[in-house]
């Protein structure tokens, strides 16, 4: 197993990791297997925010994905928070894949200067709500009936995880620190 920085090459694996987890489960809200392009786009905004995507691989290819990206971006007053996603292919769930996936997102996030790193998850999914708490993740929130798929109300839980600790000082991204 080896997590790395994704590559165009990458996006096929995915993009099929992606659809199976739209197509099945309450994972994602989307109703319609995404494009192409339309990861293609995805990935190319990831890299011009400066965000991470990993992936992990082994001989089978791709079978997990990760990345952060900006929260409710328009107000900068949020911009020491990320949002993440995790994703894994359905034959290698439950290996630890996920997490190592998701833990190798905390020290990107903070050497960007971010605090709060937060989990969007289908309030029904009770694996990926333990998974979440079990990587320090707590419920911040929980919002009744805002998604609809498979013919039913969908309630969505936020789950936060503090990077720097609560109530730290503002962090500064590293790369934006003066030179001395």
């Amino acid at each position: 197993m080896k997590i790395r920085p994704a590559t165009l090459a990458d996006l096929p694996g995915m993009l099929a990791i992606y659809n199976e987890v739209v197509a099945n489960s309450t994972a994602i809200y989307a109703l319609a297997p995404a494009t192409p392009d339309e990861r293609r786009a995805w990935f190319a905004a990831r890299q011009a925010g400066g965000y991470p995507v990993l992936v992990v691989e082994a001989g089978a290819g791709v079978l997990g994905y990760s990345s952060f990206g900006e929260f409710r971006g328009a107000w900068a007053g949020y911009r020491h928070t990320v949002e993440h996603s995790v994703h894994v292919r359905a034959d290698a769930r439950g290996a630890g894949l996920g997490a190592a996936l998701v833990e190798a997102l905390f020290e990107p996030a903070r050497a960007m200067g971010k605090h709060v790193m937060l989990g969007a998850i289908d309030a029904a999914n009770a694996g990926s709500l333990r998974f979440h708490a079990r990587l320090g993740f707590e419920e911040a929130g929980r919002f009744r009936e805002v998604g609809r798929k498979f013919d039913r109300w969908l309630d969505l839980v936020f789950m936060q995880r503090f990077l720097d600790g609560a109530g730290a000082e503002p962090p500064v991204a590293k790369a934006a620190m003066p030179a001395l």
